[in-house]
C-alpha cells in the first residue's frame, strides 16, 4: 500500500522522518518551488513524506495553503498513492475539552472559516467541507480525539471565523488541511488529517507565543500518533476498508 505523508513545516515531520527511517529523495518534485520530499519502506508500507520546504525570500516555511495545494497535487499525482494523511499541528479549544499536546483526528469533512463570500452557491463552496476518511474505532484504538478540524491562511480569528468554527463544534484550528482534502476530492484520494494541539485559541494567551512554545512538544506527539496508525494499517487494514471512501 502506498501512502503521501503532507506537512507544512519541517520540524513536524522531523520526528516521523527519524521515526520511519525515510531517506530524502534523489530529485526535487520542482526546485523552483522548495518543497522537499522523503520516501522509504515502513512495515510494508511504501511511504512518501512531503513538505513545502522554505520560502528564498522570506526564509520561513511555506505555511498555509498557497504552497499546499500545490505541493499536494504534484506530489499526489507524481505518487499515486492509495491514502493521504496530512499530519500537523493546529489550535485547539478549551471550551470543547482541548488541552495542548491533544491530537485530533478528522472526523468526516474539512472546511475554511475565512472564505467568506457572501453570493448563494459561493458561499457554500468558501466553506469547501471536503471529506475525510471516517472510522471512529480508529480514534477509540489510538487515543485520538475525533472532530472537526477547519482551515484558513491566517494565525489568529476575527470573530466572525470564531462563530463558523463554534457552529461546525471545531476541535482544531490549522492552515493546510482543506486545501490537501480538496486536491485528494480531485484526485480520488482517500484522505485524512491529524492535528497536534500547540496552542489553545480561547485560552488567553498569545497564540504565537504559546505555538512557539509547544511546538517541539506537539511534534513528538504528533510522531507518535502517526506511527501508531500507520502500525495499526500494516497490521490490520481492513480496518481502513479505504476501497470507495474517497
Amino acid at each position: 500500500m502506498r501512502v503521501a505523508l503532507l506537512f507544512a513545516m519541517q520540524a513536524e515531520a522531523a520526528p516521523v522522518i527519524r521515526a520511519l527511517g525515510l531517506v530524502p529523495g534523489a530529485h526535487s518534485v520542482d526546485e523552483r518551488f522548495g518543497f522537499v520530499q522523503h520516501h522509504g519502506d515502513y512495515r510494508g508500507l511504501q511511504i512518501v513524506l512531503a513538505t513545502n520546504g522554505h520560502d528564498a525570500v522570506h526564509g520561513v516555511d511555506q505555511i498555509g495553503t498557497q504552497a499546499t495545494v500545490l505541493n499536494a497535487y504534484l506530489t499526489l499525482t507524481a505518487n499515486q498513492p492509495d491514502l493521504c494523511i496530512n499530519a500537523g499541528t493546529a489550535g485547539g479549544f478549551v471550551k470543547r475539552g482541548g488541552a495542548i499536546g491533544d491530537v485530533v483526528i478528522s472526523n468526516g469533512v474539512v472546511r475554511y472559516h475565512d472564505r467568506r463570500i457572501p453570493i448563494p452557491g459561493f458561499d457554500a463552496y468558501g466553506v469547501g467541507s471536503y471529506p475525510t476518511l471516517v472510522r471512529p474505532e480508529i480514534a477509540t484504538r489510538l487515543g485520538l480525539r475525533e472532530g472537526s478540524i477547519s482551515t484558513s491562511d491566517s494565525l489568529d480569528a476575527t470573530p466572525e471565523c470564531h462563530a463558523r468554527m463554534d457552529a461546525h463544534d471545531t476541535q482544531a484550528k490549522e492552515m493546510e488541511a482543506a486545501s490537501i482534502a480538496w486536491v485528494c476530492a480531485k484526485l480520488a484520494i482517500p484522505f485524512v488529517a491529524l492535528k497536534a494541539i500547540t496552542d489553545l485559541v480561547d485560552g488567553g494567551l498569545a497564540t504565537e507565543t504559546e505555538f512557539l512554545a509547544n511546538l517541539h512538544l506537539a511534534s513528538e506527539r504528533l510522531c507518535d500518533r502517526v506511527v501508531a496508525f500507520l502500525d495499526l494499517l500494516a497490521d490490520e487494514p481492513q480496518v481502513f476498508a479505504l476501497q470507495g471512501d474517497a
